[in-house]
């Protein structure tokens, strides 16, 4: 590969595009999507989270981000509580944990087969290539 900078962005998008269609298709036999995984995850993470701190950790709108928020709570993987003033903090339900860890499963396995051509020396050295390109903001925006 040419090491150009617009090279090296497509393979990133190349890496997460594939990502995203394995874990899509790992997370199905549970009826999970991979955002509704993520979402778990992160509330497994930050209890109490509000819907706009869940919609930028899922790189969602947060009209979107309440509109899958909405049928997690019906189907009762979170539950929608009250938080102060008019905001709505959201937790996760044993469901929810329950289906979290089943999830965590099936994307373990599919993220670390994705790198398994690497050793762990160069798969530390990534890591930190990656840390130093996104900065010192986690969110990478």
């Amino acid at each position: 590969m040419d090491p150009s900078p617009a090279n090296v962005a497509l393979a990133v998008k190349r890496l997460q595009y594939r990502h995203h269609r394995r874990l899509t298709k790992a997370l199905a036999p549970l009826g999970l999507s991979l955002i509704q995984w993520d979402t778990l995850r992160h509330l497994r993470e930050r209890p109490d989270a509000s819907l706009h701190e869940l919609a930028v950790l899922t790189f969602q709108t947060d009209q979107s981000f309440g509109s899958l928020a909405v049928r997690m709570a019906d189907r009762g993987l979170i539950e929608r509580v009250p938080g102060p003033g008019r905001a709505v903090r959201h937790r996760i339900t044993a469901e929810g944990e329950r289906l979290r860890q089943a999830g965590q499963k099936a994307v373990a396995t599919v993220v670390e087969t994705s790198f398994d051509g690497l050793t762990p020396d160069e798969l530390e050295q990534f890591a930190s290539l990656l840390d130093r390109v996104l900065g010192a903001d986690p969110s990478g925006v």
